[in-house]
């Protein structure tokens, strides 16, 4: 057992917020809950500080700016993604562009149920680019998306 937890590396997992996701508390709180950006950023740190992983939390109201991010996980070598594309989940091409383009492991959270809103934000267009989609539990699928890209992770590490 000792050999086995020796050969364990630390992951390095980055979470990418989108468009207005720094607005939580503010806007629709009917929505989106009452925690604000910084409270959701501090759930997740603490959820996953006993984990033996490595976590960065980035995010940008800018398509552009998000593409570079995404670029820059592939550079520094990131082991899995977890976004959350906002608004351009239903609109970017680019994004799903770029997740595809940079061939790291990709979750898609939202923190509201997508399927049960307007039905213009039923359509992923980021979505077919990840390995999955978590929806409806608010701060918590930020927390099952970086445990399901750990067990995903596991598995291709182990071959199992």
């Amino acid at each position: 057992m000792k050999k086995l937890l020796n050969t364990l590396k630390l992951m390095k997992i980055m979470i990418l917020n989108g468009p207005n996701l720094n607005f939580l508390g503010i806007r629709e709180k009917n929505i989106y809950g009452q925690d604000n950006y910084q409270d959701v950023c501090r759930h997740i740190m603490d959820r996953l500080d006993n984990r033996d992983i490595e976590i960065n939390i980035f995010q940008s109201n800018i398509e552009g700016e998000m593409i570079n991010i995404l670029q820059m996980a592939y550079m520094e070598k990131y082991d899995g993604i977890v976004i959350n594309p906002g608004a351009y989940t239903h609109t970017s091409i680019a994004l799903y562009d770029a997740i595809k383009s940079i061939n790291i492991p990709t979750v898609e959270v939202h923190l509201s149920n997508i399927h049960q809103r307007e039905e213009f934000r039923h359509k992923s267009y980021t979505a077919p680019a990840c390995i999955g989609q978590i929806c409806g539990f608010g701060k918590e699928g930020y927390i099952l998306a970086v445990e399901g890209l750990i067990v995903r992770l596991s598995e291709q590490n182990f071959g199992k």
